[in-house]
């Protein structure tokens, strides 16, 4: 046997490969690229990805062949990632010029990150028990009047015929009710059998199905004839007027070819309301892919996706890297939120790299949004992508109209206008539901003393700590510190201490307060930390059991609450004065969606918006003329100005203990000459300091992608020869889409 050697990706932040030699008695099978092996790295042993497969050293190579360390061992299992999403990654590890190890990272649960042997148990599947009569069985009728939720979950088990608990708790389920009807031995537990998926024309339920507008119909017509090849497909459909709908008529077509489908979604939040659409029309196996699985229900996600039994995968950004071999089709719904972008590590954007790996497969993607990106807008109009527009409502439902209120000629009563509270009064009189919109959570931005005004400041952050009153603590958003409310002013021993401001937590309690008479639910990050308990209070939303709803940008993304007809957006002067040229774009679609929650049902729907600048120029332009209007408009000023998507961005951020090393690192980068591309910078980040650490940014600027990249490698090659990389931390940041930072 001759020589072997592999090159493979070790998940450290090194921008190489590592050459390993293959002992002969290893050589056997043959050893194949995307497999996992175990290799000595330092100290540790880690799990390594091999990349390429050799009978001689790489020419490059400046190690002496004899002195290449052998591979540990190899594992000999099935979870090795194909050819086609290997090259995938490396695409990826080129284009946002991150460390290839990193990047292979993200392929892998964790699980199967761990030298360890994997101790795979079968997942867990709940299905109807086969000795149940559903027409006379004593305790389902007594269920079916008695616990509606208990009858309605056995329901769902029995028309699937095995679901797992991550899929019952994500649609809000409790162990308890799956205890109650286990227990009456109506449903049972078994093994779930991996098989591969087969298309059967009773997986899909038609008695769901709706039949589509004429606007509907074209959109999915248009998509099935490209569902053999690639083709970017942008619906920029307002609020309501159907778009997953589309999506499921779309699908019918790949599912039917025995393809899969993956489903990207930007938040958790919106996991629950996707699966239960999903869950209604098709009879398949579904997965999900979101952080609140744990490391099995991944592992379970994963190999389900492999092995090709899971039909759809529905996650949130890191799904985009999941290993469906039968892949038909990507959805990304809500393209342009900023959560589809990882803002740290990796920094990749799950919108362009799901895009990519259409590209790569050849198969179409479908983008979707009421407010769409300026990047995802222009691309369409200037025909990259396929545009289809929804301009109505589905049903009976009308878009709300948006009106201002001007707090400056206004008497606030807790945050309230008088306008706002008579509305509000009046709404909840017809029994119908209002939700305010409140985008900061705790109870107060910060507690001052009333008497020196001193201000309870992070010292790691040099910003006010969030005063949360349920846990009686400060909290700093930014760094995660926390401490206890002094009971007297620090700097001059007064008692007079208070909060200022208004968070959400406070919004509920005076609101609770005002309308005592009715129920206030709040959605925050903080009241949804429990497993499930999003999913549950969505649901009680649904069913009527809450009137006022209060809520951050968790509430205002893609729900649907048909018997809510009165939004109120307590605070739309967030993003007016940015220095950020992003602001106005990512404000106006937020005010969109949130707007959007109005009127979902044939009820009419009003949206009031709280401001102190009611003639500002951006809020009249959405008012009067619409997000269509705005973002042409917008799309004008950025091509004058040069910007994106005119122009293409990388940010280079550097943060040490001191202030001044960042900004000498940032500025040797400077010095260098590079061809048709701008620096901006260096300048301290929007928040210089942050968890102890002095922060700088530098944008670099280029007219067309190709430049942009080749000085970034020039950058890139220059930086082991700055004298002060020792003393910093830096990253990159292809495309950005937030400066604050």
């Amino acid at each position: 046997m001759s020589e072997q050697y592999v090159q493979v990706a070790v998940p450290v932040p090194m921008r190489q490969l590592f050459t390993y030699q293959v002992p002969k008695e290893m050589q056997t099978p043959a050893i194949h690229i995307g497999e996992r092996i175990a290799v000595s790295f330092g100290a540790r042993q880690v799990i390594a990805l091999v990349i390429t497969v050799d009978t001689a050293v790489d020419d490059n190579c400046q190690i002496d062949a004899k002195k290449i360390k052998p591979i540990s061992k190899r594992l000999n299992d099935s979870f090795h990632l194909s050819l086609s999403l290997v090259a995938f990654l490396k695409l990826c590890s080129n284009y946002y010029h991150h460390p290839i190890g990193d990047v292979f990272v993200q392929a892998l649960p964790k699980l199967l990150r761990q030298v360890k042997k994997v101790e795979l148990q079968p997942p867990m599947v709940w299905q109807k028990a086969k000795t149940v009569n559903d027409e006379h069985n004593e305790p389902l009728a007594k269920i079916a009047t008695k616990a509606p939720k208990q009858f309605a979950l056995y329901q769902l088990i029995a028309k699937h015929q095995g679901i797992s608990w991550a899929e019952l708790r994500t649609l809000g389920y409790s162990k308890a009710q799956l205890t109650a009807l286990s227990s009456k031995t109506l449903i049972t537990q078994s093994k779930q059998k991996p098989c591969q998926f087969s298309w059967q024309e009773q997986n899909l339920a038609q008695e769901n199905k709706q039949v589509l507008s004429t606007e509907q119909a074209i959109i999915v017509a248009a998509i099935n004839q490209t569902l053999t090849q690639f083709s970017c497909h942008l619906i920029d459909g307002v609020t309501g007027s159907g778009k997953t709908e589309v999506y499921l008529q779309a699908m019918e077509g790949v599912l039917a070819n025995h393809q899969q489908v993956l489903v990207i979604v930007p938040e958790i939040g919106l996991t629950p309301q996707t699966l239960l659409r999903f869950e209604q029309r098709f009879n398949v196996p579904i997965n999900l892919h979101h952080s609140n699985l744990n490391d099995t229900e991944r592992l379970d996600t994963w190999l389900n996706a492999q092995q090709g039994s899971a039909a759809i995968v529905i996650g949130t950004r890191s799904a985009v890297f999941s290993p469906l071999h039968q892949l038909g089709m990507i959805i990304v719904d809500e393209e342009h939120d900023s959560s589809l972008k990882q803002q740290d590590s990796f920094r990749y954007h799950a919108r362009d790299i799901a895009i990519l790996r259409a590209r790569q497969l050849n198969i179409p993607i479908i983008l979707g949004s009421a407010t769409p990106s300026f990047e995802s807008l222009q691309n369409a109009l200037s025909g990259k992508y396929q545009y289809h527009q929804l301009r109505k409502r589905a049903g009976q439902s009308n878009k709300a109209k948006i009106a201002l209120i001007d707090v400056a000629k206004q008497q606030m009563e807790f945050g309230l206008s008088g306008t706002l509270k008579h509305e509000i009064k009046q709404t909840l009189a017809r029994g119908e539901q209002v939700l305010m919109f409140l985008n900061r959570r705790g109870y107060a931005p910060a507690i001052t003393c009333q008497e020196c005004h001193w201000l309870s400041d992070c010292q790691r952050c040099d910003k006010p700590y969030t005063f949360h009153q349920k846990q009686k603590l400060l909290i700093c958003h930014h760094c995660g510190s926390q401490k206890r409310v002094p009971k007297q002013c620090p700097s001059c021993g007064s008692i007079r201490i208070a909060p200022v401001g208004q968070g959400t937590e406070q919004l509920e309690q005076r609101i609770s307060e005002l309308f005592a008479s009715v129920n206030v639910v709040r959605i925050d990050r903080d009241s949804t930390r429990k497993k499930g308990e999003l999913a549950k209070l969505l649901q009680e939303i649904t069913e009527k059991k809450h009137q006022l709803l209060i809520g951050t940008q968790m509430l205002a993304k893609g729900h649907h609450f048909p018997d809510v007809t009165l939004v109120a957006v307590l605070d739309g002067d967030g993003a007016l004065f940015s220095f950020d040229f992003r602001a106005s774009e990512q404000m106006a679609q937020l005010l969109i969606q949130v707007a959007g929650r109005a009127g979902r049902a044939s009820k009419p729907g009003k949206v009031l918006v709280q401001t102190n600048y009611p003639d500002h120029p951006l809020l009249q332009d959405l008012v009067h003329n619409g997000y269509q209007h705005f973002a042409k408009q917008a799309l004008v000023e950025r091509k004058q100005a040069l910007l994106p998507p005119f122009s293409f961005q990388a940010l280079f951020r550097a943060e040490a203990n001191y202030p001044s090393y960042p900004e000498k690192f940032l500025r040797v980068l400077t010095e260098l000459t590079l061809n048709n591309c701008q620096f901006a910078g260096p300048v301290p980040a929007a928040m210089e300091k942050k968890a102890g650490k002095f922060r700088y940014h530098l944008i670099l600027q280029a007219k067309s992608r190709k430049e942009l990249h080749i000085a970034i490698l020039q950058l890139l090659a220059a930086i082991p020869n700055n004298e002060w990389q020792n003393k910093v931390r830096w990253s990159l940041d292809i495309d950005p889409i937030d400066l604050n930072w």
